[in-house]
C-alpha cells in the first residue's frame, strides 16, 4: 500500500485502484464528486512535477475512461480537476514513491495507455445539482431539471421548471465562462441543436462564472452523459462461415505470462528504457505471483 495525504486530499494505491479523497478545503467540483475509486486499468500514467513549494501529482486517465474529464473536454481548471493533487514540500518524497509504485504497477500488468470504447468510472452519483448564473440544474437518474432564479430571462421564467426526460435527452454540453465570454450547460433534444444563445434558451443555462459553484454543472452534465442510452451498433456484415470463438488469454498468474514478462522487462533494462531501481521494483513484485 502506497498513500499520501496532503491538504489538499488524500491519494493511495493498492496495486489494482488508485483512491482519491478531496481536502476540505478542495474546489466544490472536487468535493462534489466526493472519493473516486480509479482501477488500474483506466490509468495511462502519473506524473509528478516538482515545484518551490512542494509540487503536483497528475493521474492521466486514458481517453474515455471518466465521464466527467469527457464531459469537461480539457475545460477544467487545475484546481477543479480530481485526478491533480498539490503536494506540500515535506511530502515530495512520498509523492516520488507513489508515482514509482503505479508506474511499476502499470509495466507489470501491462496496461495500454490508448482510448478506451466505455466509460471505466461510474461518473458523479445522483441526485446531482449544480450550476448558477441564471439558475441551477439538477438530475436525479431519471429527469433533468432546469430551475431558474431572479436573473434568467422572462422568456425562461414565464415556463417555470423545465423537466426534460432522460430518453429525450441527445446531447449535453458544457462550456465555462472564460474571461468576458459567458459559459453555457446546454441540452439537446431530438437530435436538434438549439441555435438560440444559451441565455434565451429554455434547455440551457447560462454561466457567468462569478463563483467556483458555476463550475458544479459539468457534474451535472457527467452524470446525463453516462447515463444516455450508448448508441446501437452497426450491423455485422453476415459471414459465410461462423468465425471459431476467440482463444481465452491466460490468467494474469499463469506462470508461463509471468516468465515472458520477466524477459521483457529484462528487455526493457537493456535497452536502457528502465533504471536500476525501477528494474528491481517490478522483477520482485513478477516474482511475489510466481
Amino acid at each position: 500500500m502506497a498513500d499520501i495525504i496532503s491538504r489538499d486530499g488524500t491519494w493511495s494505491f493498492d496495486g489494482d485502484t488508485v483512491r482519491i479523497v478531496p481536502g476540505g478545503k478542495a474546489h466544490p467540483v472536487r468535493q462534489d464528486l466526493g472519493e473516486l475509486a480509479v482501477p488500474l486499468h483506466a490509468v495511462a500514467g502519473v506524473a509528478f512535477e516538482p515545484d518551490r513549494k512542494g509540487g503536483r501529482l497528475r493521474l492521466r486517465l486514458r481517453a474515455g475512461a471518466c465521464p466527467v474529464l469527457r464531459a469537461a473536454d480539457g475545460r477544467l481548471k487545475d484546481a477543479a480537476d480530481p485526478y491533480q493533487l498539490v503536494v506540500e514540500k515535506d511530502r515530495t518524497g512520498v509523492a516520488e514513491y507513489l508515482v514509482d509504485e503505479i508506474r511499476n504497477a502499470l509495466l507489470i500488468e501491462q496496461v495500454p495507455d490508448g482510448p478506451v470504447d466505455g466509460f471505466l468510472l461510474p461518473g458523479p452519483s445522483v441526485p446531482v445539482s449544480g450550476g448558477g448564473g441564471d439558475g441551477t440544474a439538477s438530475f436525479d437518474g431519471q429527469t433533468v431539471r432546469l430551475t431558474w432564479n431572479w436573473k434568467a430571462e422572462e422568456s425562461k421564467t414565464a415556463g417555470g421548471t423545465v423537466t426534460l426526460p432522460l430518453p429525450e435527452v441527445t446531447g449535453v454540453r458544457w462550456v465555462p465562462a472564460i474571461g468576458l465570454e459567458n459559459g453555457s450547460l446546454r441540452f439537446d433534444r431530438g437530435g436538434a441543436v438549439s441555435p438560440a444563445p444559451a441565455k434565451f434558451d429554455p434547455y440551457s443555462l447560462e454561466l457567468w462564472g462569478l463563483s467556483k459553484r458555476e463550475y458544479t454543472a459539468v457534474l451535472v452534465a457527467a452524470a446525463v452523459l453516462v447515463r444516455m442510452p450508448a448508441p446501437a451498433p452497426a450491423a455485422a456484415p453476415a459471414l459465410e462461415a461462423a468465425s471459431p470463438p476467440p482463444v481465452p488469454a491466460p490468467p494474469a498468474d499463469d506462470h508461463d505470462v509471468l516468465l515472458r514478462r520477466l524477459r521483457e522487462l529484462g528487455a526493457l533494462y537493456e535497452a536502457g528504457i528502465l533504471t536500476d531501481e525501477e528494474f528491481a521494483t517490478a522483477k520482485r513484485a513478477v516474482l511475489k505471483r510466481l
